[in-house]
């Protein structure tokens, strides 16, 4: 792959969910294009090798916390301007809407279904509004743009499983999100582009011989290739939307062309 290393030379780029998977990839590659990258995660001692691998600054943050999140953008701010924001953070448990034996303790746990929301689509949206605020401050390229933002949905907002009540929800929230957001920060010159994975290989699937075996039968299951995304492909996308001056209000699935079956 062919990176533009000046591409963002001389800014700041954030990155939550940036220790693991598809954020690391992201910082690695947004830092290949020349961004001072401020990885933000819970994980301080992934977080802090891939901070000095890549030449950024780590900072330990819980996308719930708004202190911790808004910390994390002036970070980035003291680095150099802020143009690029890439919010990855969530996490995907599984549970079903209602039990086996008709009883209501055993229906969907709502404080996990609110945790769920609140990581992933309410600590989205607090990423991105404390960054675009900071973003708007910037001095306008020769478009008038100030920055961009790339937040993550998931094929599961359009095609959800069983038990993926809460994730789906979040990711389609997300999704609803995008084009009203982006019709926002238009008037700052800073653009919003939403990214929809697919069935990406990350730590979430687990390591070992019976870890390997699984992925390889949930690769059947993508159109083409027949193989689990790999977490750089997927961030070559966001490289893509942050860089691509016409890339605006826009969900993209990157995702081999799979629509998930039930289960």
């Amino acid at each position: 792959m062919t990176i533009d290393t000046t591409a963002l030379g001389g800014s700041s780029a954030l990155v939550t969910g940036a220790a693991s998977g598809i954020g690391a990839a992201a910082a690695r590659q947004l830092a290949a294009a020349g961004a001072r990258v401020v990885v933000a995660d819970l994980q301080a001692e992934k977080g802090g090798a891939l901070a000095d691998e890549i030449g950024g600054v780590f900072v330990e943050v819980d996308v719930t916390r708004t202190e911790q999140v808004q910390g994390a953008v002036e970070r980035a701010v003291e680095l150099a301007p802020l143009r690029a924001v890439v919010c990855s953070a969530g996490f995907a448990p599984a549970q079903r809407t209602i039990g086996r034996d008709g009883e209501f303790a055993s229906a969907h746990d709502l404080e996990l279904y609110t945790k769920v929301l609140g990581v992933n689509l309410i600590g989205t949206f607090d990423t991105i509004r404390l960054a675009a605020t900071a973003m708007s401050r910037n001095e306008p390229d020769a478009d008038g743009g100030r920055g961009a933002i790339v937040a993550f949905a998931s094929v599961a907002a359009f095609d959800g499983q069983i038990g993926q009540a809460a994730y789906s929800s979040s990711k389609g929230g997300i999704v609803g999100l995008t084009l009203p957001v982006a019709r926002d920060l238009s008037v700052s010159g800073i653009r919003l582009n939403t990214i929809a994975p697919g069935l990406v290989d990350t730590p979430i699937y687990g390591e070992g011989e019976k870890a390997e075996e699984f992925k390889a039968r949930l690769g059947q299951s993508v159109l083409f290739p027949k193989r689990l995304g790999r977490p750089d492909e997927v961030a070559r996308m966001v490289v893509e939307c942050l860089t691509n001056p016409y890339m605006n209000g826009s969900v993209v699935r990157v995702d081999g062309g799979v629509r998930l079956p039930p289960k």
